[in-house]
């Protein structure tokens, strides 16, 4: 008599997906469905968790997070960009997608181009140095406070003004959709913009003229160029779909992929939606790192689902399964 025993593999994928609490719009809850549906095709189990339920605390001198429940979760997709409770989930030993350190560079526009400007320091050729990120000449305004501004001192802007010529671009450290993002043509504008983002930490930048009203957005996921729409806008310097722009399908050069997957690769990022810039010879240049893009708008234009690749990556990350 043979007896022939089937072990059964009942381990099941689980995964936690962490959101904001007080994003709950239908603009945003969309791209969480996308995402549990996405989890579900891959026979992951991916349960939605928001931060307001997972509270960092600090106890007898002990890191721990509220709520913990005896399940604990393989990996985190972590969307939101609550970084201390990101921080503190890594320390507790869980895997987030993507890091906290990179989610914290991204969300942080002066960030990004400090950390990405340390590795320009080596060429990429010894032949015709270059810079390994090209990104538009910037300058970070002077820390001050929101509830004092800078008191209509703005003898810094010489400073500015000796380096960067008008117009010139002026950024919010933090924001989203091209919203927090002036095109400043003269001193006078420059004072009355800083004066209306009220203390907020800023950048100037350079200009890229010959990029006026169109830029790349390419979809990275897993060191690949997944997606890429072109966006362009008639009547705003700014290509943002949000902000009325329109959007196109586009066919990169190598030079435009290789620089998104690069820039991926260094601030450690899993997926990331990064915009370039068209430099006067239509090189790319850097525009910002977005670590957690909306991607409803690049699945209408070519039809890719980067919800699905980005679970498939993690899928692969995490149980080295191909999906």
């Amino acid at each position: 008599i043979y007896c022939i025993i089937f072990i059964m593999n009942t381990t099941k994928k689980y995964g936690w997906l962490i959101v904001n609490q007080f994003l709950q719009t239908g603009k945003f809850n969309e791209i969480y469905d996308w995402l549990l549906r996405a989890a579900n095709k891959t026979s992951c189990q991916l349960e939605l968790k928001t931060n307001a339920e997972l509270l960092s605390c600090m106890s007898d001198g002990l890191l721990t997070v509220t709520s913990l429940s005896e399940k604990q979760p393989d990996f985190i997709l972590f969307w939101d960009k609550d970084i201390r409770l990101a921080h503190a989930l890594e320390q507790l030993g869980f895997r987030l997608f993507n890091r906290a350190d990179a989610i914290e560079t991204c969300d942080d526009k002066s960030l990004t181009f400090m950390r990405l400007s340390t590795l320009n320091q080596t060429p990429v050729s010894e032949e015709k140095p270059q810079p390994h990120f090209p990104m538009p000449q910037t300058i970070l305004a002077p820390m001050t406070y929101e509830n004092i501004g800078y008191h209509e001192n703005y003898s810094f802007l010489n400073q500015v003004e000796a380096q960067l010529s008008y117009p010139m671009v002026l950024k919010e450290c933090f924001g989203s959709f091209g919203a927090q993002v002036y095109l400043v043509q003269n001193r006078s504008e420059a004072e009355q913009t800083i004066t209306q983002c009220a203390g907020r930490p800023l950048l100037f930048q350079q200009f890229i003229k010959s990029s006026y009203g169109r830029d790349l957005r390419l979809q990275v996921v897993g060191g690949q160029v997944v997606a890429t729409m072109l966006r362009t806008h008639d009547a705003d310097f700014r290509a943002n779909i949000t902000n009325g722009g329109k959007m196109s399908t586009y066919i990169p050069s190598s030079e435009a992929c290789s620089l998104a997957i690069r820039v991926c690769d260094a601030l450690q990022l899993d997926f990331a939606g990064v915009d370039l810039l068209f430099g006067e010879h239509d090189e790319p240049i850097l525009c910002e790192v977005n670590s957690n893009a909306h991607f409803k708008n690049i699945h209408t234009c070519t039809g890719v689902n980067v919800a699905d690749k980005i679970m498939e990556h993690i899928i692969k990350e995490i149980y080295q399964e191909e999906v």
